[in-house]
């Protein structure tokens, strides 16, 4: 079967097997992987999530490490294949989708039945190889930990970005008033387009101005949860928006930025600053998080209540055009690696 390959820690925009030291091959010999348990399932892979910490992997600085060579791994979505003699959730033809550190974008991917969820039919499956890590921290660092309701003001900085287009989303669906940042009008007609009710450009200058200027004709004192993917100048500055009593879900630092939050400001102003990492999160702090995340976030895509913008779609060769994407900001929502037989647009398999 074909599999992608990290054989040597670098660059992911160099393209496959250019050379010799490239970090990325595309093995086209790579082992099928037999069932590994009774009850464990093969799902033929059909689409992958390129995510910014997939391209982080590759050049080792991501904060969990495979020994090399390793296949690299994401949320992806596919059809059941094969099925251990004790699997009781699933059937050979079934519609799948998980999320893995490894070895998903590979032809063929090996997991427990307790790893993957059914996808609903009238689900695109390119749409829902999408939903489990960006939706789903999206969902449960507001859902879960901010215990976002209705009525609330949601600040969502990165919004273009793949989680940030989910936490807008959701916002809405939770009945908040959701002010989202990104840069370009292309993301903010998009971001319009979703339901944001304000959104500001970071190419038209400071956003402190047009958000409080949006508050006030909203007669709304400020932010109560600030959704922040990206750290940096925009942190700080989007701290000053915050209520009394507001909540900070810090989510990643897409500008290379580890932001200073004052200490003694969250303290006179009663802020509560949440940590979320979906890596363990399901593991060790939250048992079934992900399941009933996930679970939700299909039922709300089969009903039309959520989208996944897709940007871009390549084959596993060009994924190094999918990864400089990425990394020059010029995706809008998700870049997917696809199958061939779904990169005709036949996606509801």
């Amino acid at each position: 079967m074909e599999a992608l390959v990290c054989r040597n820690l670098g660059d992911p925009t160099i393209p496959p097997d250019s050379s010799p030291g490239s970090p990325l091959t595309v093995s086209k010999a790579h082992p099928i992987p037999a069932l590994s348990s009774p009850t464990s399932v093969r799902v033929r892979v059909g689409a992958n999530t390129l995510n910014f910490a997939t391209m982080l992997k590759v050049e080792g600085k991501y904060q969990e490490k495979a020994p090399l060579p390793f296949v690299l791994g994401s949320d992806y979505s596919g059809v059941v294949e094969s099925v251990g003699v004790d699997v009781t959730k699933f059937k050979v033809g079934d519609r799948v989708c998980g999320v893995t550190d490894v070895d998903s974008f590979a032809q063929f991917i090996v997991v427990d039945q307790t790893k993957l969820h059914r996808v609903p039919d009238g689900c695109d499956l390119v749409a829902a190889a999408a939903l489990p890590l960006a939706y789903g921290t999206s969902y449960s660092s507001l859902i879960h930990r901010a215990q976002l309701h209705s009525g609330q003001v949601l600040l969502v900085l990165g919004a273009a970005g793949g989680v940030g287009l989910a936490a807008v989303q959701i916002g809405k669906i939770r009945g908040a008033t959701v002010i989202a940042v990104a840069r370009g009008i292309e993301k903010v007609h998009l971001l319009k387009s979703i339901g944001a009710d304000h959104v500001v450009d970071l190419n038209k200058g400071n956003i402190t101005a047009s958000i409080k200027e949006f508050l006030k004709s909203r007669k709304l004192k400020g932010v109560d949860i600030l959704y922040d993917p990206v750290g940096g100048k925009l942190t700080k500055e989007s701290l000053r928006l915050l209520n009394w009593g507001a909540q900070i879900l810090v989510i990643g630092f897409a500008s290379g930025e580890v932001p200073i939050i004052p200490a003694n400001i969250a303290l006179v102003k009663n802020w509560t600053i949440h940590g979320f990492y979906w890596g363990n999160y399901n593991d060790v702090v939250r048992p079934g998080a992900q399941e009933d995340s996930v679970k939700e976030l299909l039922s709300w895509l089969a009903e039309g209540l959520l989208t996944v913008h897709t940007s871009h779609v390549y084959g596993l060769s060009e994924v190094n055009l999918g990864f400089a994407a990425l990394r020059e900001r010029n995706a809008i929502g998700k870049v997917m690696i696809v199958f061939d037989d779904l990169q005709t647009g036949h996606s509801k398999l």
